[in-house]
């Protein structure tokens, strides 16, 4: 195949991609849901998933659905440290616990404030559960889910479990317990029983929905598909030359790599400092805004080789993600291949909604090639491949108007498929027949045994 016919079949995109319609659930339906969602993240915490559960639940109040939220102090990624211990905000309830900060920036010290989190959390349903009918809990810790089949346990109270992450697997994939461990055969066995009397499991990949099967093949019936989001309207695509971020940090006249979110174990960072020292020579930028186990290791190579295509910057606050996110001509995604199919990034939504073409490093079995090559968004590379990687990026940067045409077709794939709009309703209708099988469910078929 010649140059030109592999760079057409490879990055070049279409842009006809079908509109998705959703039904708008009934009135009545909506008002009959009391919601109580258990996270340990929320706003103004920066972590990925305590926005999106902010989003999540102002959707769900606008559509109708009573909701309150207990969570804890921020304790994640921050600037401010305190935050009211009850307010209100478009009628909703957000309670905050204390927050532990013990050694937060180690495996062992965040395991900990989870557990004096989940052990609040704990206290908090013992006085709140007759305010709702229905309870959402996340994996955020990872072992938050046990609440809600406590709450069913003592209370009858019906839970909806959202799977962010899948422990212990990522603990084992990242070698902190042994797979034959007690506590990994222990918390298998909580994650079955807690999966079973659970009325709704909500993953974020078809990935992590057949690792789920794999282990408890009978609850098939609950697990539901439900990607993360962006809001498309709070992220609009701002050219650089316009965006006073770009020109604060002197990305105007580069093109621009942008990494932005958690550096984490379960990212790949090696491929892209592989690349970028392929890229030292040219006048491309690299640009790593956030946090996470890996950053300070990044950093710290990058000085080591002498490398001045870096710069790196702290989490920024959200009314600054609209420039920070679009002040860069290509977008970067990572999964290390260990665990695949155990996270998702949830980065990947925001870079599509800034309109900007996304290079996804990923295993080669991971759900995320499908993903990209149906939105026609840019291209995906295999762990380890920094020259196939380095060679995209250069071709970009060569030819900015496909990159344009790969940014429009990627938000336009997200318009139609992962809005907080479209994403809230398929929430709400997995909380209207987690209620409505209560509710219709034999007492004795219902009772806890």
């Amino acid at each position: 195949m010649k140059l030109n016919e592999w760079i057409n079949h490879k990055f070049v995109p279409s842009i006809s991609i079908p509109v998705e319609s959703e039904p708008t659930p009934t009135v009545k339906s909506q008002k009959s849901i009391k919601l109580s969602v258990i996270t340990q993240f929320f706003p103004p915490d920066y972590a990925a998933t305590g926005q999106l559960i902010e989003e999540l639940v102002k959707q769900l109040g606008q559509q109708g659905v009573n909701v309150e939220v207990f969570t804890s102090q921020p304790g994640y990624a921050f600037q401010s440290q305190t935050a009211p211990a009850v307010e209100w905000v478009d009628r909703i309830r957000i309670q905050r616990s204390r927050t532990a900060q013990l050694w937060s920036g180690r495996i062992r010290g965040k395991a900990v404030n989870g557990v004096l989190y989940t052990l609040r959390a704990l206290l908090y349903l013992f006085r709140a559960w007759r305010r709702n009918n229905i309870l959402l809990v996340t994996t955020a810790p990872p072992f938050l889910p046990i609440i809600g089949y406590l709450a069913y346990l003592l209370f009858r109270l019906p839970y909806v479990c959202i799977l962010y992450d899948l422990y212990p697997d990522i603990a084992i994939a990242l070698g902190v317990v042994s797979k034959n461990s007690w506590l990994v055969r222990l918390w298998n066995e909580i994650n079955k029983q807690v999966w079973l009397k659970s009325k709704g499991i909500v993953v974020l990949s078809p990935a992590m929905k057949q690792k789920i099967l794999a282990q408890c093949p009978e609850a098939a019936d609950k697990i539901a598909v439900i990607h993360s989001w962006a809001n498309p309207e709070a992220i609009v695509p701002i050219p650089k030359k316009e965006n006073w971020f770009a020109h604060e940090y002197n990305l105007v006249n580069k093109f621009t790599v942008l990494y932005s979110g958690n550096m984490g174990r379960c990212h790949d960072i090696e491929t892209m400092l592989e690349a970028a020292k392929q890229l030292q020579d040219e006048p491309i930028q690299f640009v790593c805004i956030g946090g996470g186990a890996k950053r300070e290791e990044l950093i710290k190579e990058v000085n080591r080789l002498g490398l001045d295509n870096f710069t790196f910057l702290p989490y920024q606050d959200k009314q600054v993600l609209p420039y920070s996110l679009t002040a860069c001509d290509l977008s970067l995604v990572s999964v290390d291949a260990i665990t695949e199919g155990l996270v998702v990034p949830s980065k990947l939504y925001s870079a599509l909604a800034a309109g900007r073409p996304i290079a996804v490093i990923c295993s080669q079995s991971s759900y995320l090639r499908e993903m990209v090559a149906e939105a026609n968004c840019g291209s995906t590379f295999e762990n380890g491949d920094s020259q196939g990687l380095a060679q995209f990026i250069r071709f970009l940067s060569r030819d900015l108007q496909i990159g344009e045409r790969m940014g429009k077709a990627g938000r336009q794939y997200l318009r139609s498929h992962f809005t907080p709009k479209v994403i809230s309703q398929q929430y709400l209708r997995v909380l209207q027949q987690a209620i409505s099988s209560d509710e219709f469910m034999p007492k004795s078929q219902s009772n806890v045994k």
